[in-house]
């Protein structure tokens, strides 16, 4: 908010001295001013009302210049969504916060709210994922997510031929890291595996683009499907192995972790000189490749010489190692392959919280609402994106997006603010 002097213009006379003139200095003396309201905010308009006594007609008031005919505009349910889907507060948590200021929202109030935005923004949902699809990084990974009312036949449509055999549900994750640099979040929840998601997001790859690079662990569901990748694994998981076994092997395992730490250092050398992906591959295959060398020779030997016992924790963690070692140095042969799966794994804390939060989705088609704002939220946030502007302006231009959803999303919508 621009505050100009009271007194004096560019241009004028320094009331001070009588011979210079004040300029403007571009840089304000900034005041900042915080105070606390509401997350939903609501203005009572009391229009008068009048009657006339002989013929009892009624008489209102017009509502003021600038209030539209909804109860509700599209910045509620784009906070109500943030709320819960990018913060993890269930409704009800929400409806006693409202409560306790004064302007009560009922929980089934916030729940219609959110499924009737969804339809309107999964059309740039869509968008997101044909862009993603066509990622040169895709990062998936799954975590259990209850859902009370999952019918039999929805479970059939999912899995089709499998759906006596599986039973459980799961929040996929997926990550995809564009090009140009942009990166798009998805999630999915209900039966399927994150294979078999990301096998769904891959369906709308270009065949001329080739294979991406796949990070994600080494469990088996993470490569369920049929699609084509460079399957890279990540190091942190390896890490971990040998994180669980230090009290009592507290020499070998820091002889790994020394190694791992040295290949960390020189990639984050590789982003403070802001080396190109061409560049980055071959500072790792110079610096890192030695290291990582001299450590798969160590690990072979306790397990040839049987320095080891092969059962015994550090074993278990070796031979996790040695059975993963090629998939675990990707980033030696392959420009642009990523370390770690740890931007998926942030990705779906969003669906731990909620889960964490809220317990359980009712139905899959509340889930489906949940994926679509999660999807959005956290794509602006890794886009560097407010996800509160973004969700209020799609949603106010819901027809323009779905007419042209790759004008509408978080690194190409015109940023025109909650106020557009």
């Amino acid at each position: 908010m621009p505050v100009p002097h009271p007194t004096l213009q560019p241009g004028a006379r320094c009331p001070k001295c009588p011979k210079g003139r004040v300029y403007d200095l571009k840089d304000g003396r900034p005041l900042v001013r915080v105070h606390g309201i509401a997350p939903l905010h609501a203005t009572v308009y009391e229009c008068e009302q009048l009657r006339c006594n002989a013929c009892l007609q009624l008489f209102a008031a017009p509502a003021p210049p600038g209030v539209g005919d909804q109860k509700y505009d599209e910045s509620v349910p784009a906070m109500i969504g943030e709320l819960k889907y990018g913060l993890g507060l269930p409704f009800h948590r929400i409806e006693r916060l409202q409560c306790h200021l004064g302007m009560p929202v009922p929980a089934s109030t916030q729940w219609d709210l959110v499924a009737q935005a969804a339809p309107r923004l999964e059309p740039v949902v869509a968008e997101l994922i044909r862009q993603g699809a066509a990622g040169t990084v895709v990062h998936n990974d799954d975590t259990p997510m209850p859902v009370l009312e999952v019918t039999p036949e929805e479970r059939e449509q999912a899995l089709g031929d499998d759906a006596e055999d599986r039973t459980g549900v799961f929040t996929t994750g997926v990550v995809a890291e564009l090009e140009a640099g942009q990166r798009v979040a998805l999630f999915f929840t209900g039966p399927r595996h994150a294979g078999e998601n990301l096998e769904e997001v891959l369906q709308h790859r270009a065949e001329a683009l080739g294979p991406p690079i796949q990070m994600c662990d080494a469990n088996a569901t993470n490569t369920a499907g049929e699609f084509d990748t460079i399957l890279a694994a990540c190091l942190v998981h390896a890490r971990r192995q040998f994180v669980d076994v230090v009290k009592p092997f507290p020499i070998e395992v820091e002889r790994v972790l020394k190694a791992f730490k040295q290949v960390y250092q020189y990639d984050a050398q590789t982003r403070q000189e802001g080396l190109t992906k061409e560049e980055r591959l071959r500072f790792h295959q110079e610096h890192s490749a030695p290291v990582l060398a001299e450590l798969r020779v160590w690990a072979d030997e306790q397990l040839e010489q049987k320095r080891v016992e092969p059962n015994s924790g550090l074993g278990q963690a070796l031979k996790y190692l040695q059975k993963h070692w090629s998939k675990l140095t990707v980033f030696l042969r392959h420009a642009g392959a990523p370390l770690d799966n740890n931007i998926c794994e942030r990705a779906l804390k969003k669906a731990i919280l909620h889960r964490k939060n809220a317990l359980f989705y009712k139905t899959l088609n509340g889930a489906q609402v949940g994926d679509v704002f999660m999807s959005l939220i956290h794509t602006a946030e890794l886009n560097l994106i407010t996800p509160f502007d973004y969700l209020v302006t799609v949603l106010r231009h819901h027809e323009e997006a779905a007419k042209n959803p790759a004008a509408w999303l978080p690194w190409t919508y015109p940023a025109t603010g909650p106020t557009a």
